[in-house]
């Protein structure tokens, strides 16, 4: 009797453990759930915790991880606006945002996360030729703008591929994306550094040039301010000089009156430049205008 009453508990517990598996599952931390009901989407279950269901064939639960994805897709080759080849690949994080619209899309696929990448790196590959062709090679590899059209490019890919997946109701989003990895095919890697040189040629020339004609420009006045220097000097040499003979017009008009007044002040300022530096002079008292010593002019002037 008691051998019977144990094995009735232990099937009863059967049932009910059995009954639990049919009715009731659990939603973890880092998973989305979406319930169906006769196969169509019934509700969708973003909160952690344990749930009721009917059993199946009524009802069944898809679970999906709700963590950010990331991949890496395939390098993809296509030309700048300036015709050059460049490979590119890109890094792509996503996120399931609405189960409901993506259970529809992917749960048909034996991995629903693989079938949601391979579709956004469809889109994205295709988005980066067309948005790379329409930048130059120089907004790409520039090292003088500091990344600034780099992230912009990386940006206008991103919200290109984020507008089509809004429009198609993919029930997922992209967290980031950014581009690995930029290469030129081997094949033209020698022409573009030929191509670039050449280009920096060109701009090291234009600097040149201007730099030499900005040098032109600053000689040219330098040369001016010097010639107008040198005019108003000259104006001013010429000027003292009038002056000067004016002075000494009116000074020979006094002389005039007194030639012997004249003569004997000629003579004094002769003899003072020639003793200005304590000179030893050995002289004949008549050569002028030593014969002053002579004593010839001793009583010229009385008065």
């Amino acid at each position: 009797m008691n051998r019977n009453l144990f094995s009735l508990v232990i099937g009863l517990v059967l049932v009910v453990i059995f009954g639990l598996l049919l009715t009731v599952f659990q939603v973890r931390q880092n998973e989305v759930a979406v319930v169906t009901r006769f196969g169509n989407p019934s509700f969708p279950l973003t909160n952690a915790g344990a749930y009721g269901k009917w059993p199946w064939p009524i009802e069944k639960v898809y679970k999906f991880d709700k963590r950010i994805q990331n991949f890496e897709d395939t390098p993809v080759q296509g030309l700048t606006r300036d015709q050059f080849a460049l490979v590119t690949s890109v890094y792509v994080g996503w996120e399931i945002t609405d189960p409901i619209a993506f259970f529809p899309k992917f749960a048909g696929y034996a991995d629903p996360i693989q079938a949601a990448e391979q579709l956004i790196g469809q889109r994205v590959g295709n988005t980066r030729k067309g948005i790379i062709g329409n930048h130059p090679l120089s907004d790409i590899i520039s090292p003088t703008d500091n990344g600034t059209n780099f992230a912009a490019i990386e940006k206008e890919i991103l919200d290109s591929v984020q507008s089509q997946l809004a429009a198609n109701n993919y029930g997922l989003r992209l967290k980031f994306l950014g581009l690995k990895r930029i290469q030129l095919p081997e094949s033209v890697t020698a022409s573009v550094f030929e191509r670039m040189t050449s280009e920096r040629k060109v701009l090291a020339d234009a600097s040149q040039f201007q730099g030499e004609a900005d040098a032109q420009k600053i000689r040219s006045e330098a040369e001016r301010k010097a010639a107008e220097v040198l005019a108003n000097a000259d104006s001013e040499a010429t000027r003292i000089r009038g002056d000067g003979e004016a002075k000494a017009a009116e000074s020979l008009s006094v002389f005039k009156q007194d030639e012997g007044l004249a003569s004997l002040l000629f003579k004094l300022d002769a003899i003072g430049l020639s003793l200005k530096d304590r000179s030893t002079l050995i002289l004949d008292q008549h050569t002028p205008p030593f014969d002053l010593f002579s004593g010839s002019y001793t009583n010229l002037y009385t008065k």
